[in-house]
């Protein structure tokens, strides 16, 4: 068994939709550049506001990934 060694980013993810969409958004942005992702983490959920109404989710991540 080999040591693993991970770094973490941060990513802020957007939904109209729902909260589970607006991970789904910045996972998918965050594989178009970052290989080998292994988890994540949700840090802060919020949302904007429109005419007194939910109009868009947005998501915070820590995704995991490891180092060659």
């Amino acid at each position: 068994m080999t040591d693993r060694v991970y770094k973490k980013i941060e990513i802020t993810g957007t939904s109209a939709t729902s909260v589970e969409d607006a991970v789904k958004n910045a996972v998918a942005h965050a594989a178009k550049t970052v290989r080998m992702m292994r988890w994540f983490e949700v840090v802060e959920t919020r949302g904007r506001l429109e005419n007194d109404k939910v109009a868009e989710w947005q998501v915070t991540v820590k995704i995991g990934f490891a180092v060659d």
